[in-house]
């Protein structure tokens, strides 16, 4: 771990002749770096749309896949991390998304470890909403599994929550930030609303641009409004000319849950919401 973290890059041996950064690009020279930012959070938030968004820009190389270094594969080692990363030029972002990072005890002190100057993005949304949304995936998978109502409440008469429910937990974003927050000062890490990278993909991709201190490029003219999905698309995606939309699952229709179930759920995450607005200093306007 220690020679990995000694060498946070390979370069490619110069020559005195060296061609051009483009050609070195495509003739697959550059070199692979360790991220120097990472989308951690949150599972359902909206995490691919923010990673799709963001590669549109030319200084900014991503991982396509979750490479589930820091909760799943750590002992492989850093150099093995590295290995999985793009090749870039002297001025692009290295990125990778992970959702599971943010609610994973030992990743901060990970990530912390391999450098402690990582810039960390937390895309959320609606804990309640991500709940459901997350059931919906769940179900979609293995149909047989118990009714959401069923799964959130231990005790649903008495309004006891299940907080043992991963889709539950998730939620209780200020409990998991504490943790962050031993490892990182507040001004690393940026939360993205998943509401607006709906609602307005360009105004908060501006945020982020701005916070990963890249050239602000990406903007309106980048999207177009799917109707149909409910959900903005990208006019070009990355290294193509056409359009792309996130895949069939992205705006999957949710089941119908009682509404009794959502205010109940809604009164248990209030307070938690509310820490959380204290805590990164913007209200999301989930109450």
């Amino acid at each position: 771990m220690a020679e990995g973290a000694a060498s946070q890059e390979e370069q490619s041996p110069e020559t005195p002749d060296s061609p051009s950064p483009i050609s070195s690009f495509f003739s697959g020279s550059g070199s692979k770096q360790l991220p120097q930012a990472i989308i951690i959070g949150v599972k359902k938030g909206g995490t691919r749309a923010l990673l799709e968004f963001l590669r549109v820009h030319p200084d900014v190389r991503a991982v396509g896949a979750e490479p589930h270094f820091f909760d799943r594969s750590y002992d492989k080692g850093l150099a093995w991390y590295r290995d999985l990363m793009p090749r870039t030029l002297d001025g692009q972002i290295t990125m990778e998304k992970t959702p599971s990072y943010f609610v994973t005890r030992e990743a901060p002190a990970r990530i912390s470890a391999m450098s402690k100057d990582t810039k960390l993005l937390v895309v959320v949304r609606d804990p309640v909403t991500r709940a459901v949304s997350d059931y919906t995936q769940t179900l979609s998978k293995r149909p047989d599994i118990p009714s959401f109502e069923s799964l959130a409440f231990r005790n649903r008469s008495a309004g006891l929550v299940d907080r043992s429910w991963s889709a539950i937990q998730i939620g209780l974003y200020a409990e998991h930030l504490e943790r962050w927050l031993r490892h990182f000062p507040a001004r690393q890490m940026l939360f993205v609303s998943g509401e607006r990278l709906v609602r307005d993909p360009a105004g908060e991709l501006g945020r982020v641009q701005d916070f990963l201190g890249l050239k602000r490029i990406i903007s309106d003219k980048h999207f177009y409004f799917n109707q149909t999905k409910g959900f903005p698309c990208l006019k070009k995606a990355e290294g193509s000319g056409r359009p792309h939309c996130l895949g069939k699952t992205k705006g999957r229709p949710h089941p119908e849950i009682d509404a009794q179930v959502l205010r109940q759920l809604r009164d248990f995450y209030r307070p938690f919401n509310r820490k959380f607005y204290q805590m990164t200093g913007h209200d999301f306007g989930w109450d």
